[in-house]
């Protein structure tokens, strides 16, 4: 009998994965969390019924959620990083040479014990002497945080449960507050596919604070649609004007200059959406 693991998109669309068996479920006091070792992506994280990543394409992600804000800031040397209990963008932030010292903040332990236990590909470096791992709010941490970070990663879950203070335009007052002078910050922004209405909306908060917005994309396969939204919010540093020169060589999978460039570059019909024209 074959196993299925079936998404609902919404009300007219569902994704199904085919299922080797369940390694892990269990109800932490924050959501419903599970891991499953699937056909294809091999072992998946799901929150609240949510696919977060897989084993097979998570570098994609992780490393464009890090590597693109990192490199267009000249000098990231404090990181702040709200979520990712998978650990994936905290081991890409580490290993950027110009990163000193990593904070990392979330808010449910279980999905870090998760990690570390059935994902160790991501969880590699929560230990590392770089990261401060902290298991508490991330909008209280950045609601109590001023001028400290260069750079601020919101690598959340979907817009329901823990995360829906994450996606408001206070919270992005807050995080203008928490960055230095010339800080950026960058957000997992859903599908723009699916959820074109909520990336319009964040775009339109993020670009009422910040002087410069950009959105940007990328191809991951195992989420909805595959293809995903990213949107950074800069008081000074333009990720389309970013230096060759100052991009490290970490062997990157998916990541390089030229990708960089290209993901800036918007379908028609989302420029339209976001009021680019």
């Amino acid at each position: 009998m074959e196993l299925w693991y079936t998404e609902d998109q919404n009300n007219i669309l569902r994704f199904s994965y085919r299922v080797n068996q369940s390694l892990h479920v269990e109800k932490t006091p924050f959501q419903h969390l599970a891991v499953l070792d699937t056909v294809g992506f091999g072992r998946m994280l799901v929150l609240d019924g949510i696919v977060q990543t897989t084993v097979w394409d998570e570098f994609i992600y992780h490393e464009m959620i890090a590597h693109v804000p990192l490199n267009t800031h000249p000098n990231p040397k404090k990181v702040l990083i709200i979520g990712g209990g998978d650990g994936g963008t905290a081991r890409e932030v580490v290993r950027h040479p110009r990163v000193e010292k990593a904070v990392m903040v979330e808010i449910d332990e279980r999905v870090v014990a998760a990690a570390r236990e059935y994902l160790p590909e991501l969880s590699v470096e929560l230990d590392n002497p770089k990261l401060d791992l902290r298991f508490t709010d991330g909008i209280k941490h950045v609601a109590a945080s001023r001028n400290e970070y260069d750079v601020v990663i919101i690598d959340s879950t979907d817009p329901v449960g823990p995360a829906v203070g994450l996606f408001s335009r206070e919270f992005y007052s807050q995080v203008y507050q928490a960055l230095k002078e010339d800080g950026l910050f960058v957000a997992q922004t859903e599908s723009p596919l699916f959820n074109t209405d909520v990336l319009a909306r964040i775009c339109k908060d993020v670009g009422a604070i910040f002087p410069v917005v950009r959105t940007y994309l990328a191809c991951v396969p195992s989420y909805p649609g595959g293809l995903w939204s990213f949107t950074l919010g800069s008081k000074k540093y333009d990720p389309l004007e970013v230096k060759p020169e100052i991009i490290p060589a970490l062997g990157y999978r998916y990541y390089n200059l030229q990708v960089h460039r290209a993901a800036f570059a918007l379908p028609q019909f989302l420029k339209e959406a976001l009021g680019q024209g």
